[in-house]
């Protein structure tokens, strides 16, 4: 459990580092390079050839920029630098990817008012975020991980047991889901989803990101203690933990033909899955917190260079 634990903040973090790191190679040589093609007349000089028919026809040149302006707005980089809220597949929701992958139809970025998501919507959006594409070689990874370090050893090794312990990480991962993001907050008219505050310096935003384990809206937009992640969280680890997993059971090993292998129906073992959920969907929100700004700067980055390419075509 620590060591799937450790590899999943990692994963965040590997991918929050690469973001990062691609935002801030910037190319202010491509930027000069725009200033550099048409520099200013020297005191006495006329302007070169090329300049003078656009001083001597001014008429022409509003009529130019404006069917250049069309496509520009269609580009889907520029595009992406102003998320809207609400525009997602489910009203209210958005269509925004963690890292271009997964899935963060939750998370919305302005302040503007929404109207309340129905208990339909919110099974909705869960179930399009749980059984996205990218969701199923995640949760191949992860067994593969379980199998490496032989986690619930009940399942024992092989082809089999590694099917046992992929239907095991899915079952957490669905459970989980739906229980923090639709069920109780369905029953409880909660909002599930994550307001980005987007304002503050980087301690006050992760401090906010933090506090809204415990802390969410209601369906009429009051401030309310986050009862659908607590004890949403706390259902999930339980049902996970005293339904599909394994029970104690003798299993064959080269040193010992009838091992023992304790159950993993425990209690401490649901407290440990409850404290391990709650801690990744903690860094989860803080991630969800800063991706946007994330996000922002390499669409600007994309952009300069798209410019900086179209300039040197021009030339």
């Amino acid at each position: 459990m620590l060591i799937k634990f450790a590899v999943k903040c990692t994963a965040c973090l590997v991918l929050a580092g690469f973001s990062l790191l691609s935002a801030a190679q910037q190319t202010p040589a491509n930027s000069d390079s725009f200033q550099q093609q048409t520099p200013p007349p020297a005191p006495g000089q006329t302007p070169p050839p090329e300049q003078q028919p656009t001083q001597q026809q001014p008429a022409q040149v509003p009529a130019q920029p404006q069917p250049q302006q069309q496509p520009e707005d269609r580009d889907p980089i520029k595009r992406s630098e102003k998320p809207q809220s609400g525009q997602g597949k489910v009203e209210g929701t958005s269509n925004d990817r963690l890292f271009y992958t997964l899935p963060n139809f939750l998370t919305l970025t302005d302040k503007g008012k929404l109207p309340p998501l129905t208990a339909k919507d919110k099974f909705k959006v869960v179930a399009l975020g749980t059984f996205d594409r990218v969701e199923f070689p995640w949760w191949g990874v992860i067994a593969a991980i379980d199998q490496a370090e032989n986690s619930e050893p009940a399942f024992g090794q092989g082809w089999a047991a590694y099917g046992k312990r992929y239907g095991t990480v899915m079952g957490d991962s669905m459970v989980e889901n739906f229980m923090v993001g639709a069920v109780f907050p369905s029953v409880l008219r909660q909002d599930p989803r994550y307001y980005q505050s987007g304002q503050g310096s980087f301690l006050r935003r992760t401090g906010y990101s933090v506090s809204r384990i415990f802390v969410t809206r209601s369906d009429s937009g009051k401030a309310q203690f986050n009862f659908s992640e607590i004890f949403g969280a706390y259902t999930a680890a339980c049902i996970s933990t005293y339904t599909y997993h394994p029970r104690s059971t003798y299993i064959s090993t080269p040193s010992n033909p009838h091992e023992f292998i304790a159950s993993d129906r425990t209690f401490p073992n649901t407290i440990s899955t409850w404290g391990t959920q709650l801690t990744l969907d903690t860094l989860t929100l803080v991630v969800k917190e800063f991706w946007p700004d994330v996000h922002r700067k390499m669409s600007k980055h994309k952009a300069e260079k798209a410019a900086a390419a179209a300039a040197k075509q021009s030339e």
